[in-house]
């Protein structure tokens, strides 16, 4: 099978899990299933690309870490939906979309272009050295925690370890 061939049971799967996860933690998937199981698809395929399910709406650089802002789901999905009622694929949408009361719109680019996400990457990188432990931030709810490493799963959204960055 190759990458583009992808099973109706596969795509359902993940439609289920990501449907669970998103309405347990207060977010909700497209109401067109046909949409969103073509985004789903596309998930499914850039995770056998490049081994993490990158938004299918963006180009990823296949370097997990230069590409973490935009795995799904990514940094910038709370800001569109607030803003937008859509993130930017809109494989997630507002609770006011949900209900029928808004419609999403057009959502501009939010990720900074490839120089600006090296330098804050760069910024990021320098530590204090006043505190006792680092403070890291799941990129995905915005969980905070002092530890010496990120937990492997955040308890609030379950994204994994390498969804969490060095905050402070």
């Amino acid at each position: 099978m190759n990458e583009q061939e992808v099973s109706v049971a596969e795509i359902n799967r993940l439609y289920d899990r990501l449907f669970r996860e998103a309405e347990g933690t207060g977010y909700h998937l497209n109401a067109d299933v046909e949409f969103t199981k073509q985004l789903i698809k596309s998930l499914v395929i850039n995770e056998r690309r490049y081994g993490y399910r990158v938004c299918p709406c963006r180009l990823a650089s296949g370097d997990k870490q230069n590409d973490l802002d935009i795995i799904c789901p990514c940094d910038y999905r709370d800001l569109d939906l607030n803003e937008y009622e859509a993130c930017y694929c809109a494989l997630y949408v507002s609770e006011a979309v949900i209900r029928g009361e808004k419609k999403a719109g057009s959502i501009p680019e939010r990720r900074p272009p490839p120089a600006e996400r090296q330098r804050e990457m760069r910024e990021k990188g320098r530590k204090p050295t006043d505190l006792p432990l680092p403070v890291w931030r799941c990129r995905v709810c915005g969980y905070l925690c002092a530890r010496e490493q990120p937990p492997e799963v955040c308890p609030i959204c379950t994204a994994k370890k390498d969804r969490f960055e060095w905050f402070i």
